[in-house]
């Protein structure tokens, strides 16, 4: 220690020329201070010119004092920022020189000379087989909380992902079915814990701040006092082709029905009809087809007034049932309109007495909904059926208040080129002017525009006014309750609770299946080690090794081809009903034992590129409902093979998806029969060394052909199928043996005959299969 003190007496220049003799210095490049073992000091780092800068200072002495080495060194290497280094000397990116800091005990040959680019060399392999040590585990405490993910665990305890998952090789866990966000159960967590020689302690639990809830509601019920008088709003419900939209066309003078494909309302259909007594009626017209349920139910949900239009040569039909139940549901009276009474074969008085089945009972029988005999081609007592409408509406008292903020209710919406996303709503409350934002479910709008069901613009809409709505930054879906809020900024705020309330509602299902499913995995692992209980623990590798041995030598996974019996569907509709109503039939696909059925995207508007690349990806078929296809997406399709079916009909949308069902299914075998042959009598014959089999047979039906397959059965069971090696008539051979005659045959198999054995001679041909499903119309 006194030659390091005269050492450190001496000028910094000095002192580094005698540590390291002439080599060059290189800014902030470290070097290697090693200690005898005696001192009681592990391998240090300085930075030579930190090192001399703070010599010049003084500070140097803090070298000598062995205690603090550690916390002094740190501070010696500010510009170089590696402080002291405890543990093996590693290699490092810059250059390194290796010394010991007692001048009269450096051997020459351990001073590295030369140019600091060559200096690798740390230690001697001496010194490196003394110092070498089992490195201990870092010990700590963890806390730990349930629930927690790999990647939170390995990062309370300061390890990297790796780390976690060679310690869950100790469990049952299957790694590959892991991920970072995986969540492990408690009792892994600690086992982990200990495995990293550390110890855990359960985390406090932290109270989580509750959100504050910042969803829009509706207002209170209105004062009495400022109610005002509003139009009816009339929803006409029935089976399809009885004549629902041509008695609001001549309610409204116009020719919607002969615009509409195949003759079928497809939409909801909002109007505002004009009485001649100066009456206002809101009108929806909803589709009668069995697969727009959902609209009819939609549409009476919004309701004051149902008029059930029934054909007076039908009678009670399926939706006409299924109307009955939306309006009870409802709680919406009723109006019976019985249409088509010029017809010869009308008769109003059945189906009056059928309704009866299903407690709608009209006034001449003792009930309360008004029956009305029209013929809506013909224009028939339609102002009969108009003033019974103005009559039960005044009975109603039906009013609402205009004033304040706006209510209502998303009927339809539809994405339009030129307009963007387009809603038909009906107002409910208030009264909605342009510059109104509104939300409904997780989408707002601030109102651009308004038009009326003419596509005519308009200033205003009072309540029970269908209005058609520009403005709205997403499609909402139909059905949604609109409602206005005060800014843009309370938009966000609503609109951001809904999607947060949605996420965690998520969460918590996405939680309830992983807990299924590793529940079910722990239950499979106890299964299979009780099955292995009764082993040593060497039977019991070498048991697990052979079943798992095909996995080791598995490549990583690639790409999987679709399944060829899988059929990937991507839907794109004019409205969100029409979508909405598509997807419903196709929930109620239920043979996926026959084909899958993958619905890959659905959406609104005409059909894209991106529609393209998707097909593409999933070798799908594209399905568009009143929607069309661009002349270049059309040729790119063609390019990639990809098919674009578009119907404006639904019901030929859902046979065309069958027909394309069918393509996907593996074509069926079935066996004709061409002959039938008893066994009378049982040989052999000699063929070289061996002994084969014949039977004397008698063809009983048809022929036997031996280019044809055959099949061999004894009491009923089939026990061999297959091909002749031989077929003779007497002794020559034959191809043909018509019924009646005798023959000998011999089959591709040495299997014994049985007199009364049958041969059958059939043949094979290829059925295309149909499906099963049944979408229900």
């Amino acid at each position: 220690m006194d030659q390091l003190g005269q050492l450190l007496n001496s000028s910094p220049s000095s002192v580094l020329k005698s540590l390291f003799g002439n080599i060059p210095f290189v800014p902030c490049a470290p070097v290697h201070f090693i200690l005898r073992k005696r001192v009681l000091e592990p391998v240090m780092t300085v930075c030579p010119l930190c090192l001399q800068q703070e010599m010049n200072r003084g500070l140097v002495l803090r070298l000598v004092q062995l205690r603090s080495a550690r916390q002094q060194l740190r501070a010696l290497c500010p510009r170089a920022g590696w402080g002291a280094q405890w543990g093996p000397v590693q290699a490092s990116a810059r250059p390194l020189c290796s010394v010991l800091l007692h001048p009269q005990l450096w051997p020459r040959d351990r001073v590295i000379r030369g140019p600091l680019s060559h200096c690798r060399q740390l230690a001697t392999k001496e010194e490196t087989k003394r110092k070498k040590k089992k490195i201990p585990l870092t010990r700590g405490e963890v806390e730990i909380r349930q629930r927690m993910t790999i990647e939170e665990l390995a990062r309370a305890m300061g390890k990297d992902i790796d780390h976690i998952y060679e310690a869950l090789l100790y469990t049952d866990i299957d790694l590959n079915s892991l991920e970072p966000d995986s969540i492990l159960y408690e009792d892994h967590i600690k086992m982990i814990v200990q495995k990293s020689g550390m110890k855990y302690k359960s985390a406090k639990l932290k109270e989580e701040k509750e959100r504050k809830n910042t969803d829009a509601v509706k207002r209170p019920p209105a004062d009495p006092a400022v109610l005002t008088p509003r139009p009816p709003v009339v929803t006409i419900l029935g089976h399809v082709d009885h004549g629902k939209t041509t008695l609001l066309d001549r309610l409204r003078q116009s020719q919607l029905a002969s615009l509409e494909a195949g003759g079928i309302t497809q939409h909801i259909g909002a109007f505002l009809v004009h009485m001649p007594s100066g009456e206002k009626i809101t009108f929806l017209d909803t589709p009668g087809h069995a697969a727009f349920s959902a609209m009819r139910a939609r549409g009476t949900n919004v309701t004051d007034i149902v008029i059930l239009v029934v054909a007076a040569e039908d009678g009670v039909m399926q939706q006409t049932i299924e109307s009955i139940q939306h309006a009870k549901n409802a709680g919406v009276p009723l109006i019976l309109a019985i249409n088509k009474c010029d017809k010869p074969e009308a008769d109003p008085e059945r189906v009056k007495k059928e309704l009866l089945a299903h407690d709608v009972v009209c006034e001449e029988f003792g009930g309360d909904v008004q029956a009305v005999n029209i013929s809506a081609l013909k224009g028939e007592n339609l102002m009969v059926l108009a003033e019974a409408t103005v009559a039960l509406a005044e009975m109603l008292e039906l009013k609402a208040d205009a004033t304040g903020l706006v209510e209502g209710t998303v009927i339809e919406s539809r994405k339009d080129k030129g307009k963007g996303p387009l809603t038909t709503a009906i107002i409910q409350r208030g009264t909605l002017r342009k510059g109104c934002v509104l939300v409904a479910g997780k989408t707002w709008a601030k109102v651009r525009f308004m038009f009326d069901e003419n596509g005519k613009a308009v200033d205003a809409a009072p309540p029970g006014i269908p209005v058609e709505i520009m403005g709205w930054k997403d499609i909402p879906s139909a059905g949604d309750e609109i409602l206005e809020v005060e800014s843009e900024q309370r938009a966000h705020e609503v609109i951001d609770w809904r999607v947060y309330i949605e996420q965690q509602e998520k969460l918590k299902k996405d939680v309830e299946v992983i807990e299924a499913k590793q529940k079910e995995h722990r239950m499979q692992y106890e299964q299979k080690q009780q099955k292995l209980a009764h082993l040593t623990w060497r039977q019991r590798k070498a048991v697990l090794y052979k079943a798992n041995k095909h996995l080791m030598f598995q490549r990583p996974t690639e790409r999987r081809e679709v399944d060829e019996n899988t059929l990937s569907v991507i839907v794109k509709g004019d409205v969100d009903g029409s979508v909405e109503a598509i997807l419903n039939i196709l929930d109620s696909y239920d043979c996926e034992d026959e084909c899958k059925l993958d619905i890959v995207h659905f959406g609104m508007g005409d059909i894209t590129e991106n529609d393209l690349t998707l097909a593409e990806t999933f070798n799908g078929v594209i399905y568009g409902f009143s929607v069309t296809a661009s002349e270049s997406v059309k040729k790119l399709a063609d390019k990639k093979g990809i098919k674009i079916k578009l119907h404006n009909i639904i019901y030929k949308l859902i046979d065309d998806l069958k027909e394309e069902l069918n393509s996907r299914l593996p074509p069926a075998v079935v066996e004709t029969t061409i002959g039938e042959a008893s066994v009378l009598d049982t040989f052999s014959v000699t063929v070289g060394k061996n002994k084969v089999p014949v039977a004397g047979c008698r063809v009983q039906k048809g022929l036997l052909d031996r280019k044809m397959k055959f099949k061999l059965i004894r009491r009923g069971d089939v026990i061999w199928k297959g091909s002749l090696s031989s077929l003779k008539h007497h002794k020559d051979d034959a191809q043909v043996i018509k019924a009646g005659m005798d023959c000998g045959l011999s089959l591709d198999k040495n299997l014994e005959f049985s007199i009364g054995d049958d041969i059958i001679c059939y043949e094979e041909t290829e059925v295309q299969q149909t499906t099963s499903w049944d979408p229900g119309f």
